[in-house]
């Protein structure tokens, strides 16, 4: 069992990464990702990859998917800046009687819908707007979806893992998109101590291949030229492998069940934005409880933002969250953003229902 987990964190570094001349690094190339999935995560500081044991875990860490005795659904609509964000998320798992396995599907969606497209509304030979310009600008959108096709098994009692195919999609408009593809492999080990949980993220390196519309920017390149600028050009990208590791204990005090869990991300892409730094390694640490009375009703806090700024100095946003189990459904609710640096961005709230089929 040691060996398993030692290999998992050994792929995330040895893993070859193949790249072509045209390829760059995307720092934060699926950084639409980390919202997650469930408003349960949100409500625990997303402290999860030890303790997920839902359908959400084909996000946090797919080998939690075992913990499933029957098929489940879930759907989470979240909204930020002002209702301008819209984040959908939405997930189905099943257990296979054949061979103990789990499989699920998760989709998730953040984008920005009706923006306005100016590009032909301006007469360029008179300087000014076209008439009836409103017939010259059009809508579109700006979205980032993926798509999780995920596995899942028992080794023994207490040793899971699985993995996740990852499909990305990007869509700015008609004017660009990218496709990408990777894997996420994951493993739980419970111990008398402690349930562990290990999730590489991107183990094989992600790859996104973008494609530039050119018709679309027909007539506005001597605008760019006077910019001094280029039209854009499709590039591909390559997004590092990442590692969250994590670990959660429950105790019972008569009709409460209490669960603390404490998660690390490990992230290679010198993003020096964190709060522990170690050359191009950020660790973001994301700590959690929960507490719940008689299965029924939980209360959640959690911390997550870690955050140094060499002008604001240090900061961490708190995190609340309850939820309600009320027969076959689960009613989450997480709300976070309301201290640290991530304040200034507004207050986040999550809603999400589970159905236990």
């Amino acid at each position: 069992m040691i060996r398993f987990f030692s290999a998992l964190v050994l792929t995330a570094f040895l893993y070859p990464v193949q790249l072509t001349a045209q390829s760059s690094q995307a720092k934060y190339g699926n950084d639409f990702l980390s919202t997650g999935g469930g408003a349960r995560a949100l409500g625990m500081g997303s402290a999860q990859v030890a303790l997920a044991n839902d359908v959400t875990a084909g996000y946090w860490n797919v080998a939690g998917l075992t913990a499933m005795e029957q098929p489940q659904l879930i759907y989470m609509h979240a909204e930020r800046f002002n209702g301008i964000v819209g984040y959908d998320y939405g997930a189905a798992a099943m257990p296979l009687d054949s061979d103990k396995g789990v499989v699920a599907l998760s989709f998730f969606r953040q984008g920005v819908d009706n923006i306005a497209n100016t590009l032909n509304a301006w007469d360029r030979e008179r300087n000014q707007p076209k008439e009836n310009v409103e017939d010259y600008i059009t809508k579109f959108s700006a979205a980032d979806m993926a798509l999780f096709f995920s596995y899942a098994k028992k080794r023994s009692q207490h040793l899971s893992y699985g993995a996740s195919v990852k499909i990305i999609h990007q869509k700015l408009g008609p004017f660009a998109q990218a496709w990408g593809y990777s894997l996420d492999v994951g493993a739980t080990l419970k111990t008398s101590i402690a349930d562990l949980g290990i999730s590489v993220r991107d183990v094989t390196t992600m790859q996104k291949m973008w494609s530039i519309d050119e018709d679309q920017f027909e007539g506005v390149a001597t605008q760019f030229d006077s910019l001094g600028a280029t039209l854009p050009t499709g590039q591909n990208e390559f997004v590092l492998p990442s590692l969250k590791i994590g670990a959660s204990r429950m105790f019972n005090v008569r009709d409460f069940d209490i669960l603390a869990a404490v998660d690390a991300d490990l992230l290679f892409e010198n993003r020096q934005a964190y709060y522990i730094n170690m050359g191009s390694m950020s660790v973001e640490p994301h700590i959690g409880t929960e507490v719940t009375y008689k299965n029924r009703i939980s209360l959640r806090t959690g911390l997550t933002d870690f955050v140094t700024d060499p002008e604001a100095g240090f900061s961490v946003s708190p995190t609340l969250g309850m939820g309600l189990k009320l027969s076959s459904f689960v009613l989450d609710y997480g709300f976070a953003s309301f201290a640290g640096a991530s304040s200034n961005l507004g207050f986040t709230h999550r809603i999400s229902l589970r159905f236990d089929i």
